[in-house]
């Protein structure tokens, strides 16, 4: 029985098959009402944008894990040149005069070019959904210089990490191998959206199941490790409220400055990667 947690304006919505729904969105509609928490929407616009950006991150991870794309360090990452400056720390910087949403597409579409870690795997994801829900043209208006490395992007997708136990469908969590080995240091950890029947996405790693995972990673840490894998109570997902907002209007954006940092570690979680350019250690 669900506890009824989705409000919309200050009402309650107690039942999910009125909304028009599709399979995917109507099965996260239905986590979401049996949360132990509250998720509050100012509209139902904005409920349904958010479930069918959270379809579409579904959807683009899956994606993904077809493709042809090839999980590597940032020492060996690779980009189609013609849409991406491949910088000498391994990221990818939008080539002047490329429109972002077909940079972004051309990742998916001429995949067997690319190679990247698993962090900036789930920030592709996350454009490439919002791609889907938004127009291009607000896309590109809202996403002019995006540049790919790591959990690095644009503050306009609102990436954000919560701390719990509770995530959805089109969230990404992050499995963590605090004993990884030396030999193997890209396995400190697994990103991976969640998907919508329980499943996993980690890039690398491919659809997997949480226990299958967390097996991997306890077979490649330290031999005399006595601390297994885990999964993390850390949830990372975009802003869907003000994605909704900044997708309804085409406005003309100027040039946004971003600190960047190189920290030249693969598989980070969000709040890792955050802890680098709190420190400092940016280039």
């Amino acid at each position: 029985m669900g506890y009824f947690m989705i409000r919309v304006a200050g009402r309650q919505i107690q039942q999910v098959g009125s909304l028009n729904l599709g399979t995917i969105e109507e099965e996260i509609a239905k986590k979401i009402l049996d949360a132990k928490t509250v998720y509050s929407y100012p509209s139902m616009k904005d409920l349904l944008f958010e479930l069918k950006t959270r379809g579409n991150i579904i959807e683009s991870a899956k994606e993904m894990s077809e493709s042809k794309v090839v999980f590597t360090t940032f020492q060996y990452a690779a980009c189609n040149p013609a849409y991406w400056d491949l910088t000498a720390a391994g990221g990818f910087r939008l080539r002047q005069g490329v429109r972002p949403s077909e940079a972004v597409r051309d990742i998916y579409r001429n995949s067997a070019l690319y190679a990247f870690e698993c962090a900036t795997a789930c920030v592709i994801i996350f454009y490439h959904a919002v791609l889907k829900s938004i127009s291009p043209s607000a896309f590109d208006s809202l996403f002019q210089d995006i540049y790919l490395y790591s959990w690095h992007a644009d503050p306009d997708l609102g990436v954000n990490t919560l701390y719990g136990d509770h995530y959805l469908p089109g969230d990404v969590v992050y499995f963590n191998n605090p004993d990884y080995s030396a030999e193997n240091p890209w396995y400190r950890g697994v990103n991976a959206v969640v998907l919508e029947d329980g499943q996993f996405f980690g890039h690398g790693f491919g659809i997997s199941s949480s226990e299958k995972i967390i097996e991997f990673l306890n077979e490649v840490r330290n031999p005399d490790s006595n601390q297994p894998a885990y999964l993390a109570n850390l949830v990372t997902r975009p802003s869907f409220t003000n994605l909704e907002q900044y997708g309804t209007v085409q406005r003309d954006r100027k040039f946004k400055q971003h600190i960047v940092i190189h920290h030249n570690k693969s598989s980070l979680s969000c709040t890792r990667h955050r802890a680098y350019l709190n420190k400092g250690l940016f280039t």
